[in-house]
């Protein structure tokens, strides 16, 4: 099956909404995982390190940093107005958010269905799963379940 098909046949994922398939659908159609697929698009790791990096920075660490090809702006910044918001819930949802937009630029113009929207896709997609497991009904759920004094 070619790219083009399985890229065309995936459904559609709108970020903060739980997407249409499972991880083992996405993983039949395509024969492969989403981290597989993103990490073996050379541009999508060079664009992870850049925010990675970002990241680093942002939170006092650039020893931490690693060497990528490229550097961008507009990502380190997205990044470190993420990082001022206080609220740790909206700062997770800024950082995805971004993570989720820079995928795009993975998407050639001129191959909007290739590898490049495949990676695109299978980052997306792995964000959409994290967001769709998170709730404060579990997070709480889990809160209580850890703080619970257990009898002897």
């Amino acid at each position: 099956m070619t790219t083009d098909y399985i890229v065309a046949s995936l459904p559609a994922l709108v970020f903060d909404q739980k997407p249409a398939i499972t991880a083992e659908k996405f993983a039949e159609m395509t024969g492969k995982t989403p981290d597989e697929i993103a990490k073996a698009n050379h541009e999508w790791r060079d664009l992870e390190t850049q925010l990675r990096n970002a990241m680093a920075e942002a939170r006092g660490g650039s020893e931490w940093k690693r060497a990528a090809e490229g550097c961008s702006v507009y990502w380190k910044t997205r990044v470190i107005n993420a990082f001022q918001e206080r609220d740790t819930m909206k700062r997770e949802e800024l950082l995805d958010k971004i993570w989720w937009d820079a995928a795009g630029e993975l998407i050639a113009p001129a191959a909007p269905l290739g590898s490049g929207a495949l990676a695109a896709y299978a980052v997306r997609f792995g964000i959409a799963l994290k967001r769709a497991g998170i709730s404060r009904d579990v997070g709480s759920e889990a809160f209580e379940k850890e703080t619970q004094v257990k009898a002897i």
